[in-house]
């Protein structure tokens, strides 16, 4: 166990460009796609795991019965992504060292890369920004960020999450090159979601959890 990393899930999205359905409970093999996520960040080495949420934070909940993970509700979660991730921040226990910042909406992730995530920034003594990204350079998700980061991440505003903030850090990250893309790719729309079908080369079931 990575003893002071906290994955911190955001799930507090209404899924607007999704449609009139909320994806993360939509089942892909037989389980909502934030169960999905939850349970691979859970098997991993992480210390524990802290779900956001927001937008029908009840039924995420439900979806989520019975795993050990700890909530925190976001007020605020129409004023986009930041939010949340201000949100996941503060409910990090004292003394964590790190926080990997999680979207629920990508059902391509694997424990094995969030524990190869977990082991680069034990490599590089807990103080690098670490990410996952595929053959174009291009940052992925998770993202873990170390401790000397909480405050400015208090600080975010908007619905372009941490973006800026790695940008202008860029002497301070270690990007851990991901073959397979299918890990990174998340859902925004129902043509996304036709995509992960491909890439992850399994059945997904469109039904509503």
């Amino acid at each position: 166990m990575i003893s002071t990393v906290y994955a911190v899930l955001l799930a507090a999205g209404a899924s607007r460009r999704f449609g009139k359905d909320n994806k993360l409970l939509i089942e892909i093999e037989g389980k909502p796609l934030v169960r999905r996520v939850a349970q691979r960040l859970l098997a991993s080495r992480a210390a524990g795991v802290i779900v956001v949420t927001g937008f029908e934070a009840k039924r995420i909940a439900e979806a989520l019965s019975g795993l050990d993970v700890q909530f925190a509700a976001n007020p605020d979660y129409t004023a986009g992504l930041s939010s949340s991730i201000r949100c996941g921040v503060a409910a990090l226990p004292e003394g964590a060292g790190g926080a990997m910042i999680a979207l629920a909406d990508m059902p391509g992730l694997t424990t094995a890369l969030v524990d190869r995530l977990l082991a680069a920034f034990a490599q590089a003594g807990a103080r690098k920004i670490v990410y996952p990204a595929g053959a174009r350079q291009a940052q992925g998700n998770p993202v873990i960020w170390p401790a000397r980061f909480f405050a400015q991440l208090q600080t975010l505003t908007g619905d372009a999450g941490a973006r800026k903030l790695i940008g202008g850090n860029g002497d301070e990250t270690r990007a851990l090159r991901v073959d397979d893309e299918a890990m990174l790719r998340d859902i925004d729309t129902p043509g996304d979601l036709e995509q992960v079908r491909r890439f992850l080369s399994c059945f997904f079931t469109m039904s509503i959890y």
